[in-house]
């Protein structure tokens, strides 16, 4: 699954806003949180740690293994996003020069799932693992869904 029709569920939960969904552990996965708040100018995105209730029932929702939380999951304008297509909602989003960034979806999708696969395995290993969940600083706190 990398792209699905928009669900009013998901959108309910959501309160309809566009909503990056991440492993709050994942140092990678902060890592682009930051780079994501920082970039966003128009402040498109709002957040949702994984590990959170509602980050649970929307990857439970859309059977999504919860366990690692293995892929991030972006919805914009109600459409939903996992893997890479995900990463290129997000750098659509964000506009400018960081929308060239989208080009990874003209990779074939075996390919691109296998590379996104590869990462999202060995994200731990590689970049590391905080021992607790992000916490919102009170200056983002407000773009944070509970």
């Amino acid at each position: 699954m990398a792209h699905l029709s928009p669900d009013p569920h998901v959108s309910a939960l959501t309160n309809g806003a566009d909503v990056v969904i991440f492993d709050g552990v994942c140092v990678l996965c902060s890592g682009f949180l930051r780079f994501m708040l920082k970039h966003d100018r128009r402040r498109q995105f709002q957040f949702v740690i994984a590990q959170s209730d509602l980050g649970e029932a929307i990857y439970d929702h859309l059977g999504l293994k919860s366990a690692d939380y293995d892929t991030n999951v972006v919805i914009v304008d109600g459409h939903i996003y996992t893997k890479l297509d995900a990463f290129a909602a997000v750098m659509k989003g964000l506009g400018g020069i960081w929308s060239v960034a989208g080009v990874v979806r003209i990779l074939p999708r075996a390919t691109a799932d296998w590379l996104y696969d590869r990462i999202a395995q060995n994200r731990y290993a590689v970049f590391g693992k905080t021992d607790a969940c992000l916490v919102p600083t009170p200056d983002i706190q407000g773009r944070f869904l509970d």
